[in-house]
């Protein structure tokens, strides 16, 4: 790469103004069937299109939703509309483009240097900042302050040079994302208003003008937007576009963002997924739960990842070659899981009730569909009364399997196992597991828990 800015304007380098680059870069990839936005499932025909029209229009952007609605994904997914590379003049706290100086420093330096100035290159990732707002965050935190030593150094208070900037400066010719921005304070959103707008820097007084390039998005959940904080109005209005995201509306999509989204340490059947992914949204609709707090993403995800490591540590104990997760091992996973979920006020005492009615409920949603046109009565015959089945956390597939009843001349488990894509001894004692799960939801056997043993008859 190129080292000075004489080599820079040499090979015809052009600058860009970061809302332009940005613009280019997304019209480009649209227009050449480039999906801008991999790995946000759900969003496709809602949220995406309006953040693609800001983006076009140059607008900043506040995107509204309850949590682990991928707001911050969405977010720091904008760094793929960035140049992979562009050039800043080295040693500059503001990142300036060798063309385009917005300090007095800077274009001193360029005039004693002349088109031997050092640039340096800047990747995409390094062009985006992200703060978690707090309510203990400073205006020198985001804008800057009076730095003492170089005051100390012998320069005046009045000469810009003594200032430290904060990180919307030093974000110049970037992306800031500023998560959760209600928590805030108020006079620190103050301090922002002319850095969006007027693009100056006001210090103690001191008023810089830095024509400021900078692209500033924001998150917010809604609950915090009106009632634990605020964005002020004045704020509000300087952000050109409000959007808000929502759950995926798809059972697919949901699905979609668990497997991509879980570092699993077993084998998970998709239909365990499935369970979580309806499990989850029967949460989202059900008026026992908070809505207004919402269910997030990862309560899924962390459900999934628990399944696979309940499998795994059963796997570890027993000797099982393949850790495979199965039903028993969902069950134990929601012990873990309710604290993620806040109830309304007048369900105290109802919690588990209602996280295991809807548990089984998804359940039998997911293995129906399943075992449709399958006839299962031989095995309701066979558990008489007399036979019954014992699964549990700490039994393996292969005893699971070994105490399952005869069916005479049935192929019944076989037909079982085609209906889930079972092909091995672990994914062979999920699906049947779920059988016989889903005859005691209609009623046809009985089931015996407790201490972590089931007893199927």
């Amino acid at each position: 790469m190129m080292s000075t800015i004489g080599e820079l304007r040499a090979a015809g380098h052009v600058h860009r103004p970061l809302r332009e680059e940005i613009r280019g870069n997304l019209l480009a990839k649209l227009a050449s069937g480039e999906d801008p936005w991999p790995g946000l499932h759900g969003l496709e025909h809602t949220v995406i299109p309006q953040v693609e029209r800001a983006l076009i229009a140059g607008h900043d952007i506040v995107l509204l939703g309850e949590r682990g609605q991928g707001k911050t994904r969405l977010l720091r997914s904008l760094t793929g509309l960035l140049d992979e590379w562009t050039p800043a003049v080295a040693g500059s706290d503001l990142r300036e483009h060798p063309f385009e100086p917005i300090t007095e420093a800077t274009r001193r330096r360029i005039a004693e240097e002349g088109e031997g100035l050092p640039i340096t290159w800047l990747s995409r990732e390094e062009r985006y900042s992200e703060k978690l707002a707090t309510p203990d965050t400073s205006v020198a935190d985001l804008i800057g302050d009076i730095d003492p030593m170089k005051v100390a150094e012998g320069r005046h208070l009045g000469d810009p040079e003594t200032i430290h900037y904060g990180l919307i400066p030093r974000s110049n010719r970037g992306i800031v994302a500023i998560n959760e921005l209600p928590d805030l304070a108020e006079r620190i959103q103050v301090s922002m208003l002319n850095v969006m707008e007027e693009r100056d820097v006001q210090i103690r007084g001191y008023v810089l003008r830095l024509p400021l390039d900078v692209l500033v998005v924001a998150s917010a959940n809604p609950e915090d937007y009106t009632n634990r904080g605020r964005i002020i109005t004045p704020l509000k209005d300087r952000f050109g576009a409000e959007i808000r995201t929502h759950y995926p509306l798809a059972l697919e999509d949901e699905i979609a963002v668990i497997r991509q989204e879980t570092n699993l340490v077993a084998e998970v059947p998709e239909v365990l997924v499935e369970i979580l992914a309806r499990y989850t949204r029967a949460l989202r609709e059900s008026p026992a739960v908070n809505q207004r707090a919402g269910v997030s993403a990862r309560f899924a995800i962390a459900g999934a990842e628990t399944v696979a490591a309940a499998a795994r540590h059963r796997a570890t104990i027993r000797g099982e070659e393949d850790a495979v997760a199965r039903l028993v091992d969902l069950e134990a996973a929601v012990d873990v899981l309710g604290g993620k979920v806040e109830f309304e006020s007048g369900e105290e005492g109802r919690e588990w009730e209602v996280l295991a009615y809807l548990l089984r409920t998804a359940t039998a949603e997911a293995v129906r569909a399943r075992l449709r046109g399958v006839d299962l009565t031989p095995l309701i015959g066979a558990l008489d009364g007399s036979t019954t089945v014992s699964t549990g956390e700490q039994v393996t597939a292969t005893e699971f399997l070994a105490g399952l009843p005869e069916l005479g001349e049935s192929d019944l488990y076989e037909e079982i196992a085609a209906k889930f894509g079972a092909t091995d001894v672990g994914s062979r004692a999920s699906a049947i597991e779920l059988a016989l799960e889903a005859l005691y939801l209609a009623r046809k056997i009985t089931k015996d828990s407790g201490q972590g043993e089931t007893i199927y008859g």
